[in-house]
């Protein structure tokens, strides 16, 4: 039996200063760029109850935790799909 290949697609690429950039590329650096900024416009401070402790923490560093989670998360979910 003949096996079937999926199609190679050319991925979407734009131009900038002479080089060809994968638009994905440009979208996960505009999104770590606002990441970022919110980030760094959250200053104040916040008490948060992990069970039964409760810390007060500015809230810069507990949205940087939350989102390297995310990121650890995300990237071990990507990985598992593409094992598959």
């Amino acid at each position: 039996m003949a096996r079937k290949e999926a199609p190679q697609h050319a991925h979407s690429t734009v131009t900038v200063k002479g080089r060809d950039m994968r638009l994905r590329t440009i979208g996960f650096a505009a999104l770590a760029a606002l990441a970022i900024w919110f980030i760094a416009a959250n200053t104040g401070s916040v008490t948060i109850r992990l069970w039964i402790p409760e810390v007060t923490l500015p809230l810069w560093s507990v949205l940087t935790v939350t989102l390297l989670v995310g990121v650890v998360l995300g990237l071990y979910i990507a990985r598992r799909r593409a094992r598959r």
